[in-house]
């Protein structure tokens, strides 16, 4: 919870460890847990390495909106399009 202007709010972390004592959210929540994780090492290495979406995109011969809706978590891409998106940010992918 934080203050602000005198005001409680909550959090997103608040929520989540709410709605973890729910099987049926605990359940959904560990089942994304490893899509999340590489979207988001994705994300980190292109941001990390100055790439917008855009030059990230021209790098691998896509559109922006191929780079958008798969950093949304709205794509469901093919593991060579990942492979791709490594491989045009220098980075390896290892799932563990």
């Amino acid at each position: 919870m934080i203050t602000f202007k005198g005001k409680k709010y909550k959090t997103t972390d608040d929520f989540h460890n709410k709605w973890m004592k729910y099987p049926a959210y605990k359940k959904a929540y560990h089942e994304l847990d490893l899509e999340f994780s590489i979207i988001s090492a994705i994300i980190e290495a292109r941001i990390t390495k100055g790439l917008t979406q855009k030059k990230l995109a021209e790098k691998m011969g896509t559109k922006q909106s191929s780079i958008a809706r798969f950093e949304s978590g709205h794509y469901n891409p093919s593991l060579a399009f990942v492979q791709k998106l490594a491989n045009a940010i220098g980075v390896k992918i290892k799932v563990s």
